[in-house]
């Protein structure tokens, strides 16, 4: 079944200059293998095609659990330079987990 990624992980995101940097982190091992399957740098780039204009990279740190994205050229330039309302990549981490994944029938949901 398909389901949003807040029901699969947790994400934490700020902004780098011009880039946004996005945590996703799973709630269990096997929302981890989930995360670490399906959120391709190629997923994850179509995503955000219409924020991120630059490069996508995945760090992965499976003791935490997590998948770290840079989105370069996500924020009109960063906060200093930008007439954004909001260019800072804090949203960012919000806008991930409205990602759709799919997981299996028995996959345990968080609340």
């Amino acid at each position: 079944m398909r389901v949003p990624l807040s029901k699969v992980a947790y994400a934490r995101s700020g902004d780098k200059g011009d880039g946004s940097n996005v945590g996703v982190v799973a709630y269990h091992q096997a929302g981890y293998d989930v995360i670490r399957e399906q959120l391709t740098v190629e997923a994850v780039k179509s995503h955000f095609s219409e924020i991120c204009f630059g490069e996508v990279k995945r760090y992965e740190a499976p003791n935490l659990m997590a998948l770290n994205f840079i989105l370069h050229d996500s924020l009109g330039g960063g906060g200093s330079e930008s007439l954004k309302t909001d260019a800072q990549g804090k949203t960012h981490g919000l806008g991930i987990l409205y990602m759709q994944v799919e997981v299996p029938d028995d996959f345990q949901l968080h609340a």
